[in-house]
């Protein structure tokens, strides 16, 4: 079974993509809404380094964190 981004992931990535300015956070939260419309797509490396970067960083949203873990979650192993 492929993942896909679920419902309150993609929510969160949405609302990310209209606020937020930080390119790293922008390019995690489009991964993980591309992933809701289209389970089979897989995380590309720059986006997962982007939703790992995302992850660490302590001033990011929860809505930010919530994409990235989701991005992250996709990554092909």
């Amino acid at each position: 079974m492929k993942k896909g981004t679920g419902r309150t992931a993609a929510r969160a990535a949405a609302r990310v993509l209209r606020t937020s300015t930080s390119k790293a956070v922008r390019k995690a939260a489009g991964s993980a809404l591309t992933q809701s419309k289209a389970p089979r797509e897989r995380t590309s490396a720059p986006a997962a380094k982007a939703a790992s970067k995302v992850l660490r960083d302590g001033r990011t949203s929860k809505a930010a964190k919530t994409a990235a873990a989701s991005t992250l979650a996709q990554r092909q192993k």
